[in-house]
């Protein structure tokens, strides 16, 4: 069965510089999660329309959903809404309630061209709320434009919910062993093989000095086994317990939806 997937495109070359670190990513990731949607895919490009355009395009043909984030401000560089459109194929104007919504925020005379860059978006498409500055982001077609901010862009999720089809929820077990990945790596693999419906990811953590002992606080491996059965999930889960107490350890568990 196939389920609903997204992909984000991070616009912004202060992401690309490393000036500014992106979070925005994972805050979507977890938004997306309670719906059943899995996150496929992230990008990163910078302001540059043909870059953006391109990406923009391969994405939405590709996913369910398209999360842009960064490029919507005031100033030379906020080409997003330009970029959107040429790629939607479709002209960008003033929306009339951006304008209305934006013009109450400043005092008369403040709202100059630069701010009514803001109020711009592609014909056709419909306004995301922001409780948080109100210039809007907008949706149009299954690509959502929210603000680079990250408090903006998280405020603008509210108003994207229920535009969502939702799927079903995966499910998360965690289960730490206090052994390292390549003493359990082909056990491991054996249980991925069995339980092809599920996907299971081992991520080793190690002492102050690099080096994984016997003791849980000095290293070992952390196992998540994902999946959208929970019997498969805890059969799988099950599995690598019985795989840690081969090797003299054991497994500590928990189930997250």
């Amino acid at each position: 069965m196939t389920w609903p997937n997204a992909a984000v495109l991070v616009i912004g070359d202060e992401i690309l510089s490393g000036r500014t670190q992106d979070t925005n990513v994972g805050t979507i990731a977890r938004f997306l999660a309670p719906f059943g949607i899995d996150l496929a895919e992230a990008r990163f490009v910078p302001d540059v329309e043909a870059e953006i355009v391109a990406a923009v395009n391969a994405l939405r043909a590709r996913y369910t959903y398209v999360f842009t984030t960064g490029g919507i401000g005031p100033t030379h560089d906020d080409i997003t809404a330009d970029s959107i459109g040429a790629a939607c194929g479709a002209a960008v104007e003033h929306h009339p309630e951006a304008m209305a919504l934006l013009a109450a925020r400043y005092k008369p005379g403040d709202f100059n061209e630069r701010r009514q860059r803001m109020a711009r978006i592609p014909l056709g498409g419909t306004l995301i709320k922001n409780p948080v500055s109100v210039a809007p982001g907008f949706q149009i077609g299954n690509v959502f434009v929210l603000a680079g901010v990250p408090k903006i862009m998280q405020a603008m999720l509210a108003d994207v919910a229920p535009r969502l089809t939702r799927g079903v929820p995966v499910i998360s077990r965690s289960l730490t062993v206090n052994l390292a990945e390549g003493t359990i790596a082909d056990g491991l693999a054996a249980i991925q093989a069995a339980h092809p419906s599920v996907s299971i990811g081992s991520y080793p953590f190690f002492s102050q000095g690099g080096v994984v002992s016997i003791s849980r606080t000095s290293g070992g491996t952390t196992l998540v086994v994902r999946g959208r059965d929970e019997a498969e999930v805890g059969a799988a889960a099950g599995e690598i317990s019985v795989l840690a107490r081969q090797f003299g350890a054991t497994a500590e568990a928990e189930l997250k939806k």
